[in-house]
């Protein structure tokens, strides 16, 4: 194809002219690359493929807000960006091991379990039934790729796979789920952990 000679760069430029296509081509030819280094990091297949995804949106929402100007270097660019992902990543799992029971359980997941009153966790209830309404809120594609992933959590490659669409629209309806939904948290003052969704 003569998309794979044009520089990134040129579609880059495109891309922010409104070319989502554009963007499709840099994913495609720079994926691999980035998908090895986060790899090298984490070590783990599936873990490397969800930072990889994770990876190419925040890159979607810096270009998109005006925050690129590695004019010609979007190879070292989306490379830092996986980077320090994928530290970020494995920083979190060094301070947070995880400790299992006999059955399987998360140590800390049951002790913080026991450590609730009856009124936290009517609190908590209270909350993801709040915050399941604002799901319901959502447009049908964005909802769906939005609960695929963080309740049913699939892959961004397994989702645009039972949903039969690119990744790269995945992601982006991924992305404007979140925005929505962050939007919608904030209009409501709902009191709610907005790190979970911060991906």
């Amino acid at each position: 194809m003569i998309t794979t000679k044009i520089d990134d760069a040129i579609l880059v430029a495109q891309f922010q002219q409104g070319r989502k296509e554009a963007f499709e081509t840099l994913l495609n030819r720079h994926k691999d690359k980035v998908y090895t280094t986060i790899y090298f990091i984490v070590k783990d297949r599936y873990t490397a493929e969800d930072l990889l995804q994770e990876t190419f949106i925040k890159a979607i929402d810096r270009i998109e807000c005006g925050k690129y100007n590695e004019s010609g270097k979007f190879g070292p660019w989306i490379g830092r960006i996986a980077h320090n992902m994928a530290i970020d990543h494995f920083r979190k799992q060094k301070r947070n091991p995880e400790l299992l029971t006999e059955d399987g359980s998360n140590v800390f997941s049951s002790m913080a379990f026991r450590e609730e009153s009856i009124e936290e966790i009517k609190i908590k209830e209270d909350t993801n039934l709040a915050l399941k309404a604002l799901i319901d809120k959502l447009p049908e594609t964005q909802r769906t790729v939005l609960v695929m992933r963080h309740f049913s959590d699939m892959s961004f490659h397994e989702i645009a796979e039972e949903t039969g669409v690119s990744i790269n629209t995945a992601l982006g309806r991924m992305r404007y789920a979140l925005m929505n939904l962050r939007k919608m948290i904030k209009e409501t003052n709902l009191a709610y952990d907005q790190n979970i969704y911060s991906q």
